[in-house]
């Protein structure tokens, strides 16, 4: 059977360093595996997002791990999997990984802030207390062990820009996680600032030298204004092994449909005509292909009788004839 967990761990022993776009869908999915990315970010901010709302607590467990699923099951690249705060407390998070266990996705990240949480990049985030976190990831480990020891657990310390926080605590923090046994430690960091994020690095490397870090490459930080923006290649030098800019597809997406529909408004089926133009011999040009049609037409034939000659004898539209 295919196990993401090892394939992501594979890749993380292999590539100098990983790094993806973060994605809300399953289509947003397979099309980035389809144009040659290694691994899946699937994006709390952008679920929350894509069905209306802030990311601040407002889906619930079975929701995204709902989403988590579709999502692994459109894909053979493995998938990490926004977990949020662990919906709860420890045994709430017991629970959320069982449930992340059997989507199908390679692993999930674990932040420490107080239930309800929000982005870490909205002001106003608070964190639990360090005893409260470790416990909360020593029993999301343990459950991983338990059910699948390659299932990835991310353990992310919010307390650089929280109420109280600072760079010592996070590195505090990052140290007393991986203590627990997560598989990787992410400090969510505040500005595009090197400082920071040198220093946590230099500090987890004095402990422990083999842990692979997580880097959010934040739209929020506006690198393309920096003056000396970090590249992933010194991320990943500096330690940062997953990089993930995380909510790359719904800026993609969200700046394609208003232009369009902008359009729509303005020139109606001029709109729809020159769409059509754009996306003439793009990989996306017929929704038909996107959705492999072609590819279940073909299991039809295979295992319902009849089909064959019900798709000759009938209209429509598909890779074949779409032209």
């Amino acid at each position: 059977m295919r196990n993401p967990g090892k394939q992501f761990r594979d890749l993380l022993r292999t590539e100098p360093y990983l790094f993806t776009g973060g994605v809300y869908s399953p289509l947003d999915a397979q099309i980035a595996e389809k144009v040659g990315m290694k691994s899946i970010y699937l994006s709390g901010y952008s679920m929350a997002l894509a069905n209306g709302w802030p990311d601040m607590g407002f889906l619930t467990q079975t929701e995204v791990a709902r989403i988590g699923a579709l999502v692994a099951g459109a894909v053979e690249i493995p998938v990490i999997a926004d977990a949020d705060d662990g919906y709860g407390n420890a045994l709430s998070t017991i629970r959320t990984v069982q449930e992340y266990v059997r989507s199908g996705v390679a692993g999930i990240h674990i932040e420490d802030q107080v239930f309800p949480k929000r982005c870490g990049h909205i002001a106003g985030k608070v964190i639990v207390s360090q005893d409260e976190a470790v416990g909360k990831y020593r029993a999301a480990v343990d459950t991983r062990n338990r059910l699948n020891p390659d299932f990835v657990i991310i353990a992310r310390t919010d307390a650089f820009g929280a109420v109280g926080g600072s760079l010592e605590e996070a590195i505090r923090r990052g140290r007393a996680y991986a203590d627990a046994g997560v598989d990787l430690v992410w400090p969510e960091l505040s500005s595009p600032d090197r400082a920071p994020a040198e220093a946590f690095a230099r500090a987890m490397r004095e402990t422990h030298p083999n842990l692979p870090l997580a880097f959010n490459y934040s739209s929020s930080f506006k690198w393309h204004k920096d003056q000396n923006p970090f590249t992933f290649k010194e991320l990943g030098e500096l330690g940062y092994k997953f990089i993930f800019i995380t909510l790359f597809a719904a800026h993609a997406g969200m700046y394609a449909v208003w232009n369009a529909m902008e359009e729509l408004v303005k020139d109606q089926e001029q709109a729809q005509w020159r769409l059509e133009k754009t996306k003439d011999g793009h990989p996306t040009e017929s929704h038909h292909v996107m959705a492999r049609v072609s590819h279940f037409q073909e299991l039809e034939k295979q295992y319902i009788p009849g089909s064959d000659a019900r798709i000759k004898g009938s209209a429509g539209y598909d890779d074949k004839r779409m032209h």
